[in-house]
């Protein structure tokens, strides 16, 4: 298959990476590498077999499986990139969040699993400085959307653990639109946080496709399910989907200008 050429690299107060939990690694690859166009390499595994998903030659994100007897919920979890796992950890805890996990070092920098006041989890992830983006390439992660009761409670919990107001305005911004408070990286959107009553709080991942529809069908027939069918949005039309084993996700065929 070829060594990647890149990886996403830690940005610093924005999610840069996401990583799936899975029970079954082959059966994730069979779903998510026809439905994505990804290709696998093995990643580290000091916490159980883990791989990283490859897009066009750049991992875009990773797939393990709980070692033990432990089976947690199949789940994608966001994470943030931070310049200290520390003091993130530290932010989450005096600001009323929970921090579960870490900080604890691996080969790519160190990071903390937590979860926000009102109970959706994230990641934290000090590694390697960049300015890359994500591709827009179908595949990648292109949009990273928190679904909460109360997003401005929300937006000032993680602007402060993440310092979003220290951040330089050139390469960075929050802003109101479409009913969302959005994050802007280096003149893209990455991230929004909405309202949505009654449901669970949680970050949800969107990756980019070229045709939504086809994959609502395609996921369809490899053994996944539809959670709400495809819809016209502001950034594109998307869908929310599950896999085989049950993990929340979406698909978005982003506009020109997202």
């Amino acid at each position: 298959m070829g060594e990647p050429r890149a990886r996403v690299r830690c940005v610093p107060a924005v999610p840069c990476w996401v990583s799936l939990m899975a029970r079954d690694l082959d059966v994730a690859q069979s779903f998510y590498g026809p439905l994505l166009g990804w290709t696998f390499q093995p990643g580290p595994d000091r916490w159980g077999p883990y791989l990283w998903a490859v897009v066009d030659g750049v991992e875009v994100a990773g797939i393990g499986v709980a070692a033990g007897d432990w089976q947690p919920p199949v789940a994608w979890t966001t994470y943030f990139g931070t310049d200290s796992a520390d003091r993130a950890a530290e932010g989450v805890r005096e600001r009323g969040g929970t921090s579960a996990v870490g900080p604890l070092a691996f080969d790519q920098g160190r990071i903390v699993l937590a979860a926000d006041p009102a109970g959706a989890a994230f990641g934290v992830w000090e590694g390697e400085p960049g300015v890359e983006n994500w591709m827009k390439d179908p595949g990648a992660p292109v949009w990273i959307e928190l679904r909460t009761p109360d997003p401005f409670a929300a937006a000032l919990f993680y602007g402060e653990v993440f310092r979003w107001d220290d951040q330089d305005i050139d390469h960075f911004g929050v802003q109101y639109e479409h009913e969302r408070v959005v994050l802007r990286s280096e003149g893209r959107t990455v991230a929004a946080l909405c309202a949505v009553p009654g449901a669970a709080p949680h970050w949800e991942v969107f990756f980019s496709v070229a045709d939504t529809d086809r994959a609502v069908e395609e996921a369809v027939k490899l053994g996944g399910g539809v959670a709400s069918p495809a819809e016209d949005t502001p950034y594109g039309r998307a869908a929310r989907l599950r896999d085989v084993e049950g993990g929340l996700f979406s698909v978005i065929a982003p506009t020109a200008g997202f």
